[in-house]
């Protein structure tokens, strides 16, 4: 038994002997999630399957428990997910040799996809004043560890983290993850990054990513930021962030400047199975240690319904910026993780423009639409002999989103979202892609 479960275990056994205490069911609410989920990729160029297309219906249960009274408060959480296929046929899953599923559902042995696939996570926590310890199951987003729903069920980790607000203005937090369910698995796997992350006999992993940090409300309007994280064998992660808000003739522009400093720990830098992608002249396949600065800028200015934004980022060093990622889908605290890219490429610089729109205004309650355009540029790639394949290449991408959430009546609350995106490149042995995700989706109060 692992320490996580082992303090899993006692925790819920102290909770057994308070759960009558006031405030525990009192606080308590329990919702049941509901989302229909659609996905269709269409693959440009190059050899393999065209279309990766799966559709299934998604349940997301949630009770999250009130605290004990006295001085330590204790409670539990739970978490049960069900993915139901609707349609997944047989080479059209985006399923490979080498994943550990498709697009949307784990696959059986055959490559094809499971009828339904499930998971039920506990989390005990306990809280002292404004301070707060979980362990078992988590869902933590932060800078250095970002967690994923972008697919039918959402991502989760196991481990443990503490949460403290007792300072005024100061939020810290600090943990330790020991496994991650992908969002197309029932079943917990060990960490890693892209480069060391593909299935089968290459795969390389983790289990123990430690992070901390806090954000120090400086101001009412300004917000600094210091998260670290270390992924053992791996990459060592700092990133500095600084948010501010700034009240302009009838608007308010949002500034937010973020910093990543990414080097190499422990095998990463002497064990070539453990290495990450990127650009490495003179080693074979483009594959050695981290080593990656990522400087970026976002600015959004918002009017009377209207957002207009652009942003800049610049991914320095020989490797691609590193981030968890076990190459089932995962998400990461950049401006530039979009629909279909990352846009993080070593050497990678991109810049951007978005536009999105409140139907509110202009008395449409509830309908949304957004557009965000990248392009990146100076990309440098290795070939298989460790030389130079292809300097200054590219990549673009352009994100549609358009939403609506009814406002009222017996539909309230029912959300409708259309996703298309469509990204385009020059990088050697890559294929462009399209992709559109229909998205409906509800909530139900249980408690």
């Amino acid at each position: 038994m692992n320490k996580s479960t082992l303090a899993l275990a006692v925790a819920v056994g102290v909770l057994a002997q308070q759960a009558g205490a006031a405030g525990f069911i009192e606080d308590s609410k329990a919702t049941l999630g509901l989302r229909n989920y659609y996905i269709n990729t269409d693959n440009r160029d190059g050899a393999g399957a065209n279309k990766n297309e799966e559709w299934g219906q998604g349940f997301d249960l949630r009770f999250i428990s009130g605290y004990t009274q006295g001085t330590v408060g204790f409670g539990i959480d739970a978490i049960g997910l069900l993915g139901v296929k609707l349609d997944s046929g047989g080479g059209t899953n985006g399923a490979t040799a080498t994943s550990y599923g498709g697009t949307v559902f784990p696959s059986k042995s055959n490559g094809e996809a499971v009828d339904d696939f499930s998971s039920l996570g506990l989390t005990a926590k306990a809280k002292i004043s404004q301070t707060e310890l979980k362990l078992g199951t988590l869902q933590p987003k932060n800078p250095v560890i970002v967690t994923n729903d972008g697919r039918l069920l959402p991502q989760t980790w196991q481990g443990g983290q503490i949460t403290s607000g007792d300072i005024k203005d100061l939020t810290l937090v600090g943990g330790q993850i020991e496994a991650v369910k992908g969002r197309n698995s029932s079943n917990n796997e060990q960490l890693s990054i892209g480069g060391a992350n593909t299935r089968g006999a290459g795969f390389r992993d983790s289990n123990k990513f430690i992070y901390a940090g806090g954000d120090y409300k400086i101001t009412k309007d300004l917000t600094a930021q210091y998260y670290y994280g270390n992924l053992e064998d791996f990459y060592k992660q700092h990133f500095l962030g600084l948010v501010h808000n700034w009240s302009i003739g009838p608007g308010v522009l949002k500034s937010d400047l973020r910093y990543f400093n990414s080097s190499d720990d422990g095998k990463n830098g002497t064990d070539p199975a453990y290495f990450s992608t990127g650009n490495y002249t003179g080693v074979r396949n483009g594959r050695g240690e981290v080593d990656n600065n990522l400087y970026s800028g976002l600015f959004l200015y918002s009017v009377a319904g209207h957002t207009f934004g652009g942003g800049y980022q610049v991914s320095n060093g020989s490797s691609d910026f590193p981030w968890l990622n076990q190459g089932d889908g995962s998400s990461n605290y950049t401006i530039t993780d979009m629909q279909i890219q990352k846009f993080g490429r070593a050497g990678e610089k991109t810049w951007q423009a978005r536009y999105s729109y409140d139907f509110a205004k202009v008395g449409l309650p509830g309908l949304t639409a957004g557009l965000v355009y990248l392009k990146g540029d100076s990309i440098d790639t290795v070939g298989t002999n460790g030389r130079e394949a292809a300097s200054d290449r590219s990549e673009w991408e352009r994100d549609l989103t358009i939403g609506y959430v009814v406002p009222e009546g017996p539909l309230k609350n029912v959300g409708f979202m259309w996703k298309n995106a469509m990204w385009r490149t020059d990088l050697p042995n890559t294929r462009s892609q399209d992709e559109n995700r229909l998205i409906l989706s509800y909530s139900i109060p249980l408690l």
